[in-house]
């Protein structure tokens, strides 16, 4: 293998290092040398190099990094896209027809609406989401059933599952990725995964590369993501007070013009999103994409009114799927009787998405700055 090839000492030096590590999971689950224990991840999740001389210098755990752009412009040759938020064939406002569905949902209950169809009609045989186990953490799951896609649902939280420990670390980053790499082993060859900018890179990046079993994921759903949080107990304070509620009285979090926060009582307040970048985690600053442009369907609640979430359809798969469940009374879009006002919505809905995805960019770019 040429010497040219970059590997996982160079992905600590370009990501680790810099503090940037998203902590995915990707290059150690999907190590060429994984049987070999070449590479492991320590108890907060970060990649280190176990034994460099098992290592087979392939260089897919560099390529796959989400922080790594080595593959950018084959992924945008590949599906086809274009500035400034990805491929898009359709922008809508729906929601679960499913009242069952929209009362856990954290907007309109599309994300859970849709797998829930597709796991009906066999279209997937599992999905990977991610469930809540605390205010502000949450951990990957293979989800095979409606119930536990319900288990799974944003705003849902069951009060037998314990707060963390005060003196653990808190995430609201699930890493799905990890999860792929046990689809084979459970026969899983049909499967959903959702997912943040990051992860559903990480995938599409895989599957460029035929990293098996990547190819399983025939459908990706990905989130709108601004920022994720992370927060040990020295922090739980501060960030409480940034919030203005205690975590164990937050309902649910939804991002939308702001981070919007619903407490147990059914009080919202509303934070800028400036007073919550302390807690971010540092990889999401290195991030420049908002809107998931990688998936085959991205969902969020910025630019939607309550109760319904705003969709983007930008592959063949993920339209086609979307329109079976609508047609089929699974969701339901929000409806204008006037077609003028119908394009101003959507108008407006792309927007708001446009000017988050510029944040974003700008924050990206101001972080590469102050990094120099």
């Amino acid at each position: 293998m040429s010497s040219e090839v970059k590997g996982f000492r160079e992905l600590l030096q370009e990501v680790q290092q810099k503090g940037i590590c998203g902590k995915c999971g990707g290059c150690v689950a999907f190590c060429s040398a994984g049987e070999f224990h070449a590479l492991s991840a320590g108890g907060d999740g970060a990649p280190f190099l176990v034994d460099e001389s098992k290592c087979l210098h392939c260089g897919i755990c560099y390529l796959i990094c989400p922080q790594i752009k080595a593959l950018d412009q084959e992924l945008r040759q590949k599906t086809g896209w274009k500035a400034p938020i990805g491929p898009q064939r359709r922008l809508a406002s729906a929601r679960a027809h499913s009242r069952k569905i929209r009362n856990v949902a954290t907007d309109g209950g599309v994300v859970t609406a849709l797998l829930s169809y597709a796991l009906k009609k066999h279209l997937i045989q599992a999905a990977i989401v991610s469930r809540r186990v605390g205010p502000l953490s949450r951990e990957a799951m293979v989800a095979m059933s409606m119930e536990e896609l319900l288990e799974a649902a944003g705003s849902h939280f069951e009060e037998s599952h314990p707060v963390r420990a005060f003196g653990e670390r808190y995430t609201t980053f699930s890493p799905g990725v990890r999860e792929v790499k046990s689809l084979g082993k459970r026969d899983l060859h049909r499967v959903a995964l959702v997912g943040t900018p990051c992860q559903i890179f990480t995938i599409r990046k895989m599957q460029l590369l035929n990293v098996l079993p990547a190819d399983s994921v025939v459908l990706t759903i990905g989130l709108f993501c601004m920022e994720n949080f992370s927060f040990d107990a020295k922090t739980r304070r501060a960030l409480e007070k940034n919030l203005s509620v205690k975590l164990g009285q937050i309902h649910k979090l939804n991002i939308k013009d702001d981070v919007e926060v619903t407490t147990t009582k059914k009080e919202v307040v509303h934070i800028p999103f400036k007073l919550l970048d302390e807690f971010a985690r540092p990889a999401c600053f290195a991030c420049t994409d908002f809107a998931n442009e990688y998936a085959d369907i991205s969902c969020g609640g910025i630019g939607s009114p309550d109760g319904y979430t705003t969709v983007i359809l930008r592959t063949t798969a993920g339209e086609s799927l979307y329109n079976r469940a609508k047609e089929d009374q699974a969701i339901e879009e929000l409806g204008f009787r006037n077609p003028d006002r119908r394009r101003e919505a959507g108008t407006e809905m792309m927007a708001k998405i446009v000017a988050a995805t510029r944040r974003k960019q700008a924050r990206a770019a101001q972080s590469r700055g102050a990094s120099k």
